[in-house]
């Protein structure tokens, strides 16, 4: 059963990948830009995803007890995430698909998450984690301490994202047509490797890949949904040791993120080895450094606390979370000011290509992805 982790991380990797899907994106465009249309997206998710989990335990198909909230842990670990990946250019799972398609940077910056990610876990600071995350104050979910049921707050949380992801389609609607290169694929082929997916399609459908995991990864003996930091910390400690038991549901999970990024970036032409400059890469290694860090600390990333966790409405959660946001703003603004002392434009995940020096994909009808974390 720990196969079905492969085919949900290559189903996650190629939809994140074709969707142009990174939380990083959406924190930062709301800090630089005030562009709330990506953050919309990832509310897409959190609110279909808590659809989801609430039928899944109203029905009984789960049973997941959501553990006490370590708050000072949550504030800090999400607070130096939260810097990390604006350094790194990506969030965790970013960083994967991007790594997938061959940007160099994103591949120095996986490799230093998932390092001190497994040092904060597994090595030498595990017992200060331990100790940290062992501070807890109680409190479990936002809708045991205000006693009220699951479904009002959910059904809030999907209130609210509607009138959002209203306000952005009338916004859509009122523009005109963007222009696109002429097809070369027909039907399905068109629609996975060519055409721009909108960001609210693609949330709707990671939402439900997170959904399926509960019961398929709960199945193969892991009690969980989609998670990143643990199975990446687990990667390197099975290639330190050998052990095959490090292996199970979640390591398969992060293999098939990258195998399925790698897959719909040579599919749609956009694979392409990307080397940065040396600072690049020093700023990918220090984001990623604080990526496995924080991650560890708060006890996850946006995914295991910013799609999982939130929708379990837990107060961990939402805390760590929220200072991922603001970390990312305080990254932000910061490398907006050094920017701009030198005067160069400063590259989001919706940037056209042609505006920092490169050329459309073949065969897409949008520019190649600008990739380079800001400096």
């Amino acid at each position: 059963m720990i196969l079905t982790g492969l085919l949900v991380g290559l189903s996650l990797g190629f939809v994140m990948q074709r969707g142009r899907f990174c939380i990083t994106g959406a924190f930062r465009d709301v800090w630089l830009t005030g562009s709330t249309r990506w953050l919309t997206a990832f509310a897409v998710v959190i609110a279909t995803h808590a659809v989801g989990y609430l039928a899944l335990t109203s029905l009984g198909v789960i049973d997941v007890a959501v553990e006490p909230l370590p708050l000072a842990a949550a504030v800090v670990g999400g607070l130096v995430f939260g810097i990390g990946i604006v350094l790194a250019g990506g969030c965790a799972t970013g960083t994967y698909y991007r790594a997938g398609e061959g940007l160099v940077g994103s591949w120095f910056a996986l490799g230093f998450f998932a390092l001190t990610a497994a040092m904060m876990k597994f090595g030498p600071l595990a017992g200060f984690t331990t100790w940290a995350r062992e501070q807890t104050v109680g409190a479990t979910t936002v809708s045991n301490t205000l006693g009220l049921p699951d479904w009002a707050l959910v059904g809030v949380l999907v209130a609210g994202t509607a009138l959002a992801v209203r306000h952005h389609l009338r916004r859509d609607a009122a523009r005109p047509a963007a222009a696109s290169l002429p097809p070369r694929r027909r039907g399905v082929a068109r629609v996975l490797t060519e055409m721009r997916w909108h960001p609210f399609a693609t949330a709707l459908v990671i939402a439900g890949i997170a959904t399926v995991a509960w019961p398929l990864s709960i199945a193969a003996g892991r009690v969980g949904s989609l998670g990143i930091t643990t199975p990446s910390a687990k990667s390197v400690e099975y290639l330190a040791t050998g052990d095959l038991t490090l292996v199970d549901w979640s390591v398969l999970l992060v293999v098939g993120i990258l195998l399925g990024s790698f897959l719909a970036a040579r599919a749609s032409g956009e694979f392409r080895v990307r080397v940065p400059d040396a600072s690049t890469i020093h700023r990918a290694i220090g984001g990623g450094a604080a990526m496995g860090v924080g991650a560890s600390l708060a006890g996850g990333c946006t995914v295991g606390h910013g799609m999982v966790a939130t929708a379990q409405l837990s107060w961990e959660g939402w805390i760590a979370t929220v200072m991922m946001f603001v970390g990312a703003g305080i990254a932000a603004r910061v490398a907006v000011a050094n920017r701009a002392s030198q005067s160069a434009p400063v590259a989001t995940d919706d940037t056209p290509a042609t505006q920092v020096g490169e050329r459309p994909a073949e065969g897409t009808d949008r520019p190649a992805p600008v990739l380079t974390p800001i400096s």
